[in-house]
């Protein structure tokens, strides 16, 4: 198979993924071969490919908000069947059996497998998962519009969930890249006012066509101070400035695999009860629950579209903040 892989990571500048052909990969027990035709590219698949993020796996063929259709089984599949259109995210299996994974924190399993780090990713034309991980897409997307949906989408959700958000609140989102373009239309369907922190006023402006209520820069003051906040950028400087505008007993939440250093500040800017916390990822629940909202809603994705062989170029407009909601790379048949 073709698949665009990484021997060594390095700046995308310097175009660190190559086309090659490949083994395709067989499916173990209880997993499922998807026939893949198409892969988001992301942030996570940017730090993995410059080596930010500890690569256990080398080669390896990054991606993970994958959209494809199952052409194999592997031995004791019973929950999907060949010819099911499914997504693929960023958790690629858990074991199933630990305390956390009993809890519904499958999330945060010490045995939790990875989609483009620990096993090869969606940049590929098959790719392999754990059934139980393997989504039903709703009927009325489109592969390209479901695809970032399977990241952005679902742990955009669950950072909503953990900042504690209630209906109608105000709410904070800085950045505003393919996670925070969906949050936003979960946040107002519940009936938030939402305030935009980014740099790019395409940005900004595409915040509010999407029915923010103001936009600005991050070092900017918000009209009004926050109930809940989510961080999408990267930025450790980030958090005192939000934690800063958040109400008494309010809460950010840090949607960010990798992170700078967060700066030393006064006790002062988290006390009176405010929670700063991270988010790992998504559980197989928050997958579940979030693409049966985004089929109701239906959430809107504005994707650009392009080719494979051209992820190298994609990840380096994604590093200059310059794709306008999601990319998605289409996988050659």
């Amino acid at each position: 198979m073709k698949a665009m892989v990484l021997q060594d990571p390095g700046p995308v500048e310097d175009a660190p993924l190559d086309m090659r052909d490949v083994d395709d990969p067989e499916p173990g027990p209880g997993q499922v071969r998807l026939k893949v035709s198409i892969c988001g590219a992301c942030h996570t698949d940017l730090h993995t490919v410059e080596g930010e993020i500890d690569l256990p796996l080398l080669p390896l063929i990054p991606g993970h908000q994958i959209v494809g259709t199952v052409d194999k089984m592997g031995e004791g599949v019973s929950q999907r069947r060949l010819g099911d259109r499914l997504g693929v995210a960023w958790v690629n299996g858990s074991c199933g059996k630990c305390e956390l994974c009993t809890k519904g924190l499958d999330n945060l399993c010490d045995q939790a497998r990875f989609t483009g780090l620990h096993t090869n990713g969606g940049y590929a034309q098959h790719v392999v998962v754990d059934q139980l991980y393997a989504f039903p897409i709703p009927d009325k997307f489109t592969d390209a519009e479901a695809s970032p949906l399977l990241c952005a989408g679902i742990i955009g959700y669950r950072s909503l969930k953990l900042s504690e958000i209630e209906p109608g609140q105000r709410l904070g989102l800085y950045g505003f890249g393919a996670s925070a373009h969906i949050a936003i239309q979960v946040a107002r369907h519940w009936g938030c006012m939402v305030y935009v922190f980014t740099r790019s006023q395409d940005h900004r402006d595409h915040a509010m066509a999407l029915g923010a209520e103001w936009a600005g820069d991050a070092r900017d003051e918000s009209p009004e101070k926050l109930d809940s906040a989510i961080t999408f950028a990267p930025a450790g400087w980030i958090v005192p400035l939000a934690l800063g505008r958040l109400v008494q007993g309010g809460t950010l939440a840090i949607n960010a695999i990798h992170m700078s250093p967060i700066p030393e500040m006064a006790y002062s800017t988290i006390y009176q009860e405010r929670t700063v916390r991270s988010v790992t990822n998504f559980t197989r629940q928050d997958a579940v629950e979030f693409l049966k909202l985004a089929g109701e809603l239906p959430v809107r994705t504005d994707v650009e579209t392009h080719p494979l062989e051209e992820a190298n170029q994609v990840l380096q407009k994604l590093k200059r903040s310059e794709i306008r909601g999601a990319a998605v790379l289409e996988i050659p048949q």
